[in-house]
């Protein structure tokens, strides 16, 4: 059959569309019919030869033959979608039927057509195709020269939150002494400690890591401060703390809400003087290390509570960086599967291109409780799991494909009058907007004044009349 023809990339301007049918008058009429620049056409005779010369050569667009010798188009339908869903299919018969079009649609064929179709309306059809497919290399040729345009520091986003973090690291990295990065788990914390650390003047120094959740509460002054000899019971010879090893560089302590009580008040000292004391030591030592803290705890609350000192907050948060949920930044979820494809793909030596349809349908309505991390990990998975190059449903995680849309409404425990309904929902949005009346109306579409009438109390509606 010829030497092997290169497969298309984000790159390459020319679409490929592969016909197949056991008619060669059927194919030389497809051959004529569709010619056009920027569109390569091939044919095939035989259908477990156009099998092979799918795989093979890749295309964007495949013609089949429903009532075909050995292996029916049907059945050929099946293969395809199965080996990639991206590829659109389109059916040819000479009879038409609507059950076998019902079928062929739901087995993943994008259209069902009669032979005797006009050439006119055969272009049309192909034509749009066609467009979808250069449109599909423009966007991928795009999203790759944004991804690495909205690169930094490791990570990725270019949505007006992330952007807005960026900017706000690249503002104070060359003059903070402490810092606090806030947000739910998995957002990239220590990403954002890595990069302040990286664009600032301790940038030749050490960054060293404290996981606070980890370290044991009895421990937590000689992990930070370190000991002498003989200072406890087991202390058999000196031992520098983590400030003195980040000495000239940065410190990140990661999860500070679940520092004690007792070693926040040392802390405080430390940053307050720059010097340090090692259990047992009356010797002060002085260091020159930049902090950073990170949290995914309620701070406020939990001094309300009286397990986080005020002042030490204070002393951390003279800069803050606040991380947004991923649910937040759904903008951003091209570039970061992309850019996770690029590192799984080298990592395990595949050649994954990109998702189905269908699979980034999937990602797309997924909530994402635990944000870019879980991504990341649902993206290694999915491409551990791919046997070709395009990542379909049946790659994602279970849990992926189970747990409900972040937009599907759960089931009504009571019925409700409709203007209850809308009341109540009128008051979950406007609690969604920060109680920004003139968002919410916007959101609802709707005028204030039938916000207002909206949010009122059933009994004060009814002595009210809602403006227009």
């Amino acid at each position: 059959m010829g030497l092997p023809i290169p497969m298309p990339d984000a790159t390459t301007t020319t679409v490929r569309l592969v016909a197949i049918d056991d008619d060669p008058a059927g194919l030389e009429l497809i051959a004529d019919a569709l010619s056009q620049d920027g569109l390569e056409i091939l044919t095939c005779g035989d259908p477990e030869e156009g099998w092979t010369l799918v795989r093979r050569v890749h295309p964007d667009i495949v013609l089949l033959d429903l009532m075909m010798p050995r292996l029916s188009g049907m059945d050929l339908l099946e293969r395809i979608v199965a080996w990639d869903p991206a590829v659109d299919v389109i059916l040819l018969t000479g009879h038409y039927s609507t059950d076998s079009a019902v079928e062929a649609i739901r087995k993943g064929a994008c259209d069902y057509l009669v032979k005797t179709i006009p050439v006119a309306e055969l272009r049309t059809r192909v034509g749009g195709l066609v467009a979808a497919a250069h449109d599909r290399r423009r966007t991928a040729e795009l999203e790759s020269q944004l991804l690495d345009h909205y690169r930094f520091g490791g990570m990725v986003g270019r949505s007006g939150p992330m952007l807005e973090v960026f900017a706000r690291i690249r503002r104070v990295a060359p003059h903070f002494r402490t810092a606090l990065v806030t947000g739910p788990t998995g957002t990239g914390k220590e990403l954002v400690a890595h990069a302040l650390h990286a664009l600032g003047p301790a940038a030749g120094g050490r960054l060293v890591v404290c996981n606070c959740s980890a370290v044991v509460e009895t421990l937590f002054e000689s992990e930070l401060f370190g000991y002498v000899k003989g200072a406890f019971t087991g202390a058999t010879q000196d031992h520098m703390g983590l400030f003195e090893y980040a000495n000239g560089g940065t410190l990140f302590l990661d999860e500070i809400g679940d520092m004690p009580l007792v070693t926040q008040s040392k802390l405080l000292r430390v940053l307050q003087d720059q010097e340090i004391q090692r259990v047992g030591s009356p010797v002060p030592r002085k260091v020159d290390v930049r902090v950073i803290a990170a949290t995914n705890r309620d701070l406020a609350a939990a001094i309300a509570e009286k397990t986080f000192r005020q002042d030490l907050y204070y002393r951390l948060s003279m800069v803050q960086i606040k991380l947004p949920r991923l649910a937040d930044r759904r903008e951003d979820l091209p570039l970061l599967v992309q850019h996770f494809l690029e590192r799984f793909s080298g990592q395990y030596g595949k050649d994954v291109r990109g998702l189905s349809r269908r699979a980034q349908a999937v990602l797309l309505r997924y909530p994402w409780p635990g944000n870019v991390r879980e991504l990341e990990n649902v993206l290694g998975h999915a491409c551990m799991m791919t046997d070709g190059d395009t990542i379909d449903v049946h790659d994602l995680p279970g849990e992926i494909l189970e747990r409900p849309a972040a937009d599907s409404a759960p089931e009504p425990e009571e019925l409700l009058p409709l203007a209850e309904l809308n009341r109540r929902h009128a008051h979950y949005v406007l609690a969604k907007m920060g109680n920004n009346k003139v968002r919410t109306a916007e959101v609802l579409g709707i005028s204030r004044a039938t916000l207002y009438h909206l949010l009122e109390e059933p009994e004060d509606q009814a002595r009210t009349v809602p403006a227009p």
